[in-house]
């Protein structure tokens, strides 16, 4: 076991994790997709990823190589599933796919707009042979309006449903997610939606047609950005890393390197000013006395306070904090996140041997009865099944 990693105990019994039973067949790939059938997968699910032959899901060529078919991008979307090559453009292909689908109680598919239908793999084809079937398709813009056709990319979407525009800092150019996030995204969705239908089927007994379109997804997040931009009628400014409503409350930096502050509320700041950063007066001041009206005067306030934090350390500061009830916390980098000793202790990076290769994971967040749900099978390898 890697000192940088750690391993999640299977505690649960198979037959205990919330969908064990469930049969889902992924005809998806990239990220979305993926992502949806993981999720039922972590949940424990029978996942059943079905790829080329040849070349497999295209992100077996995507990231860093981690084994002889698999890649970081690839096992990021595809633990806790089987994979099984099946060529669609042949008839022996397709009838094996059909098959696996009446005897599937979940399909994901992301093709193009009218290509599972081309293939006979469409809901109305399925569903004649499964009625109890829960059919879910990712596009990109919908299948009914007039951009069905259309292929979805979760960079495009991020553009044009603004979130790069509320992204980034004041003055700088639109910038993209460090993360697919629309993907992503759309893929909770999607898992989200897929359980609803499961739920009703168990009064129902009938399956539904879920669809979740990327573009949709991607303005479902702007979130409260959004309604402040449709309340104002124009965008709303950019912060950067500080909050567009609640001030202090961002990325600060203390003499040693950055670090998070968030003061949630009056008493907070109060506490802040007096016991934190030694100036009390600043809370006494009636430009600064509620958050609404540090809001509006933000451009006053924060220059005060980032020279008096930058007189302490990162390590002075979040003491003082916390003893105060403060919620502050250290900006690491990404790989000392991800092995910190917090990390380690939480039981979210999982490795294990396979194609010859070292290979780690996230494990799933979710926990049933104070037991994380288990890596039950690491990314297949192309065919392995």
């Amino acid at each position: 076991m890697s000192e940088t990693a750690s391993a999640v105990t299977e505690d649960l019994r198979e037959d205990e994790l919330p969908l064990a039973g469930v049969r889902v067949l992924d005809l998806s790939r990239i990220l979305a997709g993926p992502w949806c059938a993981q999720v039922l997968g972590d949940l424990g699910a029978e996942v059943v990823k079905v790829e080329h032959p040849e070349r497999g899901d295209d992100t077996r060529d995507w990231g860093l190589r981690t084994g002889i078919t698999n890649t970081s991008y690839f096992d990021a979307v595809n633990r806790n599933k089987t994979s099984v090559s099946i060529d669609l453009s042949t008839p022996e292909g397709l009838a094996r796919v059909k098959a696996m689908a009446r005897e599937s109680d979940v399909l994901v598919e992301n093709f193009k707009t009218g290509g599972a239908d081309r293939l006979g793999l469409g809901y109305e084809a399925l569903r004649a042979e499964n009625t109890g079937l829960i059919y879910c398709s990712i596009t990109g813009y919908g299948s009914g309006g007039p951009e069905a056709t259309r292929p979805g990319y979760d960079l495009l979407v991020q553009g044009e449903a603004g979130l790069m525009a509320l992204n980034g800092e004041a003055g700088q150019p639109p910038l993209k997610f460090g993360v697919a996030a629309v993907d992503l995204f759309t893929g909770q969705y999607a898992a989200q939606a897929v359980l609803a239908a499961l739920y009703q089927r168990t009064r129902t007994g009938r399956g539904r047609r879920v669809e979740l379109a990327l573009f949709d997804c991607g303005l479902a997040i702007t979130s409260y950005y959004g309604l402040e931009a449709l309340v104002q009628g124009k965008d709303p400014p950019r912060y950067g890393n500080a909050h567009p409503s609640i001030v202090p409350y961002g990325v600060f930096e203390a003499g040693d390197g950055p670090l998070v502050i968030t003061v949630g509320n009056n008493a907070q700041f109060r506490r802040f000013c007096t016991a934190v950063i030694g100036r009390p007066e600043l809370a006494e001041d009636p430009r600064f006395a509620t958050n609404l009206d540090r809001s509006c005067n933000r451009a006053e306030l924060l220059p005060q306070i980032g020279a008096e934090l930058h007189r302490y350390s990162r390590g002075e500061l979040l003491a003082k904090l916390r003893a105060e009830g403060i919620p502050a916390g250290e900006v690491l980098g990404l790989h000392e996140a991800l092995t910190s000793d917090r990390t380690r202790s939480s039981g979210m990076v999982v490795h294990a041997a396979a194609d010859s290769a070292l290979r780690f994971v996230l494990a799933p967040p979710y926990r049933f009865d104070g037991h994380r749900l288990p890596i039950r099978a690491m990314p297949p390898s192309l065919g392995h099944d």
